[in-house]
């Protein structure tokens, strides 16, 4: 072999290992670190637009727990569209019953989902006009859309967030499908909380 072909076959294995590496590293920035995600959905609006891009701070839930208030990325039940107990959240016939869902479903669904953390494990929580009563307190949610006399705002009668779970709701209060309808959410099915969106251009900042 030539020098100039072991020249140029070295310097493909130079390219080949220099983007392996680059890969591996974007890979493991994501898996570890920090992941992008899109808003799909008005749930989390005015706060969240549909379309924003957002980043997703996946190393805090390694060191740390959730707080009330966070607005978190995470894996809903695979069934997101009912609770467990057909007695909570809205039953097959589209009646709101008085009792938001506590059950929680086993099974993790593949998509994503952006809502607030509103209950903590063994927190007492009671919904009137949209609001959540956590621990006979009412939340201060300037962020939420008002939603008054609505029935998918009003679960008066009190549950218990269960151990090791949390209670997620979107800030579009009227609008949102959330713990309220199919329940808490474990812990192991949180991804992370969003601290910065980076699209589009006028919304560019920390959350």
């Amino acid at each position: 072999m030539t020098k100039t072909k072991q020249s140029f076959a070295r310097s493909a294995g130079e390219l080949v290992a220099i983007v392996v590496v680059a890969l591996g590293l974007a890979l493991g920035v994501q898996a570890w670190l920090v992941k992008p995600y899109r808003i799909p959905s008005g749930s989390m609006e005015p706060t969240l637009k549909i379309g924003q891009r957002i980043l997703v701070d996946r190393i805090g839930m390694h060191f740390g727990s959730p707080h009330i208030g966070e607005v978190m990325v995470f894996h809903p039940p695979a069934d997101y569209t009912s609770c467990a107990d057909p007695k909570q959240g809205e039953s097959g016939d589209g009646v709101f019953e008085p009792q938001a869902c506590d059950q929680l479903q086993s099974h993790e669904a593949s998509v994503t989902f952006v809502k607030r953390v509103v209950g903590l494990p063994g927190d007492h929580l009671k919904i009137i006009n949209g609001h959540v009563w956590r621990n006979g307190k009412e939340e201060s949610a300037p962020y939420a859309v008002p939603c008054v006399d609505n029935p998918v705002c009003n679960f008066p009668k009190t549950i218990v967030v269960p151990k090791g779970d949390y209670y997620m709701m979107g800030d579009n209060r009227p609008d949102s499908e959330d713990s309220r309808f199919w329940g808490p959410v474990p812990r192991r099915w949180l991804i992370g909380d969003v601290f910065f969106s980076y699209w589009p251009i006028g919304r560019i900042g920390f959350l």
